[in-house]
């Protein structure tokens, strides 16, 4: 009896334990999406459309390419694959232009390449954001580019002859933006009253400048713009997301209030591996997006005017990282998560930063941020597109709609169906954060309360954090009050959610309703089989498909940090005719 008893109280435990193991083995569930091709779309958002930062290398052979712009082979290769329509960003060096003045050949060559890639941009529909940098040599407060002018008025008219010469007499598409990054010393050394002086004078010259007659006659009106500052909060002092009010953008629109001065559009930097990011929560309850609404409601400016990321990457606070480099298609993947975050937070438009890598130029600067890299040994140009650069030429042919009804709800893979006439366009990503648990806290420290934010530091300092979310050191050990325990909580799930997931294929179930004729299918990816930071953009899968009663399903395995490009072409076969 004894026996038996031992005998059934094995084999329940066999069976308890074997039924843990298929829990904590089992596959992820699948993903079913349904797209029905002939439901309502509406126009693709503008913040999909791959637009680019032309900064790059900041150093070339030839003396009169302008310091801070990628390589022309660069540039060229955009043009060819993705045309020049969009926006695009690149700095007006003032220092650099008029260092040049003892070389009147040099100077006009320098300026002439300047306008040349200005041209090609607006005659290809594009238009430039064009940040207005650096003092000229001998009018700043030292000497410096960083350095705000002495004379503002000088500077003033500067800028006009610039803007005057630029859109009034070549009519070029661009958007002015005063300064880059002028709460970080790397950029700026001026305070917050020096920059908003520097803004008033580009203002006044551009309100003046629309006020000419010539300048009606041309019906283009000169659009000016700002802070460019390093995050949307920030100011001088080096603000946190606890007092906002205190930003440089909530002083700019103040300022511009008062003042009476154009501000057509608002711009920052925004770098994270955080696809959520811009959803981050502020103290008045409200997204940064809608504070900044209200601020510009309030101070009775136009509220609709664009709010741009100007700035962004996939970055975890390093100028080098393998995955932007070797692993690229981390940050690849991370590309679409991100603009879908940015789309359902209200950005209006964003610049992918940037065109070419930054590697041992005069300057110093080094960064492997660039859709290109380049080998600045090589006698001659060397150099070529990684994995994110893919990912634009992805999201360069989705359609001009989209199916507003088709949408992912999981946590890391994302989805958007477009189309364009008869053709369907989706895309599919599969991106999760490695640092998920502090992303998630970041977004939401800001409902935390004084004690609460103090609590978080403490244990930040202390070298805990990473301890707390990898369960090595139990919760339960702090007496932290019940809102920052349950932020806690959740960022502990989300790490353990990411943890099971980083090795294992996530299996999408796809399913098109209505489709009607024959199509040539095609599949792009990028995924970790790019291991050398590029793969090839050519479709790895191309055939032809007949739906069934108009219906074609599929299953897609979707690797972790991959993207997928799924094209279903109308395709008309050729009969023969006798």
């Amino acid at each position: 009896m004894l026996k038996r008893r031992i005998f059934l109280f094995f084999a329940a435990l066999f069976l308890v334990l074997g039924f843990c193991g298929i829990i904590f083995a089992q596959e992820p569930p699948v993903l079913e999406l349904k797209l029905d091709v002939n439901a309502k779309t509406s126009p693709l958002p503008k913040i999909y459309f791959p637009n680019i930062d032309l900064s790059g290398r900041g150093y070339h052979t030839d003396a009169a390419w302008p310091f801070h712009i990628a390589a022309p082979q660069a540039i060229d290769k955009w043009g060819t694959d993705m045309g020049y329509a969009g926006l695009f960003r690149m700095h007006w060096n003032f220092w650099e232009i008029e260092q040049a003045k003892a070389n009147p050949q040099l100077r006009q060559q320098l300026i002439a390449n300047y306008e040349a890639v200005l041209k090609r941009i607006s005659d290809g529909g594009g238009t430039v954001i064009l940040s207005l940098f650096g003092s000229t040599p001998g009018k700043g407060e030292v000497l410096d580019r960083r350095s705000p002018p002495s004379n503002l008025k000088l500077w003033k008219q500067q800028v006009k002859n610039t803007i005057r010469y630029l859109s009034c007499e070549k009519k070029y598409n661009i958007w002015y933006e005063v300064w880059d990054a002028p709460d970080t010393d790397n950029f700026f050394l001026g305070n917050k009253k020096d920059y908003l002086n520097l803004y008033r004078m580009a203002a006044e010259a551009v309100r003046e400048l629309n006020k000419e007659k010539k300048q009606r006659r041309n019906k283009i009106k000169i659009s000016i713009g700002g802070p460019a500052v390093t995050w949307w909060f920030q100011n001088m002092d080096g603000n946190t997301v606890l007092a906002p009010e205190k930003s440089l953008i909530y002083e700019l629109i103040k300022f511009c209030r008062t003042y009476k001065l154009p501000l057509d559009f608002i711009s920052w930097h925004a770098y994270s591996a955080d696809p959520y990011v811009d959803n981050e929560a502020t103290t008045y309850n409200k997204s940064s997006i809608q504070l900044i609404r209200e601020w510009l409601a309030y101070f009775r400016l136009n509220l609709s005017i664009p709010l741009i990321i100007d700035e962004w990457n996939y970055d975890s606070g390093f100028n080098f990282l393998e995955e932007r480099a070797s692993k690229s298609y981390i940050s690849a993947s991370y590309i679409p998560a991100r603009l879908k975050g940015m789309q359902e937070s209200g950005v209006d438009s964003q610049l992918f930063y940037c065109l070419e890598d930054f590697q041992n130029n005069q300057e110093g600067i080094n960064s492997n941020r660039g859709v290109f890299y380049y080998d600045n040994s090589a006698e001659r140009y060397s150099g070529g597109p990684k994995s994110t650069y893919n990912v634009l030429l992805m999201l360069r042919l989705l359609g001009d709609s989209q199916y507003t009804s088709f949408t992912s709800n999981d946590k890391f893979i994302g989805a958007i169906a477009t189309r364009r006439k008869g053709d369907i366009i989706i895309l599919l990503w599969n991106y999760l954060d490695p640092k998920i648990g502090r992303s998630y806290l970041s977004r939401e420290v800001a409902l935390l309360g004084d004690k609460g934010c103090l609590n978080l530091t403490n244990i930040v300092k202390s070298g805990q954090l990473e301890d707390i979310l990898q369960q090595s050191v139990p919760l339960d050990d702090f007496s932290l009050g019940d809102k920052l325990n349950g932020l806690l909580k959740k960022a502990i799930e989300l790490n353990a959610e990411v943890f099971a997931l980083q090795d294992k294929p996530r299996n999408v179930s796809l399913e098109l309703s209505g489709l009607k004729g024959s199509y040539i299918y095609q599949k792009y990816v990028v995924d970790d089989s790019c291991s050398a930071g590029h793969c090839p953009f050519v479709p790895v899968e191309e055939n032809q498909i007949e739906p069934v009663e108009g219906v074609y399903r599929q299953m897609q395995a979707m690797r972790p940090y991959s993207v997928a490009l799924l094209v279903f072409r109308e395709y008309a076969p050729v009969t023969a005719t006798q």
